[in-house]
C-alpha cells in the first residue's frame, strides 16, 4: 500500500514557489500513472515517495511505514529493501557485468540472495546473451531493460519508475510498459510511473494528474 497526504515541498533556491501535490492512496497491487507536463513537479513527487527528499509538509506511508519519520540510516536500510527506483537516466556501475550489477542490487537490499529470481529476471527481460557483458558494451535498449532488472530484483513493495517511455517509439513504449506491469504482478508490488507521455495512459485505470 502506498499514500501521501498533503504532501508539498519547496526547493531551497526557488522563490516562493511552493509544489503541492494531490492525494495518493493505492491498495495492495495496484497500480497509478501519475502524468503532466514538464516542470510541473513529478519528478519531484516521485523522489518524495522514494524518501530520497524530504517534504515540506505532509506523509508519504509505504505499507505501515511513515517513511520520513526514519533516520537516515533506517530509511536507506528501507529503500534498499521495499522501493524499487527505476530512473530515465540509469545509474549503473560501468566497470561490473550485467550479472554483476544485478547481484550488487540484491546484496544492497540485504535480502536474501535469489539465484533463481535473478536467472528468471535476466531470461524474461532478454538480458541472457549480454548477462556477462560490461554495461558500457551494450546497447541503450538493452541498458533500459538492465535498468528495469535493477529497479525489481529484490521485490520492492513498490516500483517507482520516472518517464520510463521517454524517446522511445510506439512499439517499445508498449514493451517497457507491459514488461513493468508484468513484474510489478509477479513482485505483488505497487508499480507508479510519472510521465508526460500521454501514450501510456490506455495501460493505467488510475490517473492522477499533476
Amino acid at each position: 500500500m502506498v499514500r501521501t497526504t498533503s504532501l508539498s515541498f519547496a526547493y531551497q533556491n526557488s522563490k516562493n514557489h511552493t509544489f503541492y501535490f494531490p492525494r495518493i492512496d493505492l491498495t495492495s497491487k495496484e497500480n497509478a500513472l501519475i502524468i503532466g507536463p514538464s516542470g510541473i513537479g513529478k519528478t519531484t513527487l516521485l523522489h518524495l515517495m522514494a524518501g530520497l527528499l524530504i517534504p515540506k509538509k505532509g506523509n508519504v506511508y509505504i505499507g505501515n511505514t511513515l517513511i520520513h519519520q526514519l533516520t537516515r540510516s533506517q530509511l536507506n536500510d528501507f529503500r534498499g529493501k521495499h522501493i524499487g527506483l527505476i530512473f530515465q537516466r540509469a545509474y549503473f556501475i560501468k566497470s561490473l557485468t550485467v550479472q554483476e550489477n544485478l547481484s550488487m542490487r540484491e546484496k544492497l537490499s540485504r535480502k536474501t540472495i535469489d539465484l533463481h529470481r535473478r536467472k528468471q529476471l535476466i531470461e524474461q527481460l532478454e538480458l541472457t546473451e549480454i548477462k556477462n557483458k560490461k554495461v558500457h558494451e551494450i546497447s541503450e535498449g538493452q541498458r533500459q531493460r538492465l535498468s528495469i532488472a535493477l529497479g525489481v530484483v529484490h521485490k520492492p513493495k513498490v516500483i517507482l519508475a520516472d518517464e520510463p517511455t521517454s524517446n522511445l517509439d510506439d512499439a517499445n513504449c508498449e514493451r517497457v510498459i507491459s514488461l513493468l506491469k508484468k513484474e510489478a504482478q509477479i513482485c505483488k508490488s505497487n508499480l507508479v510511473i510519472i510521465t508526460h507521455d500521454q501514450r501510456v495512459k490506455s495501460h493505467f485505470k488510475k490517473h492522477i494528474t499533476l
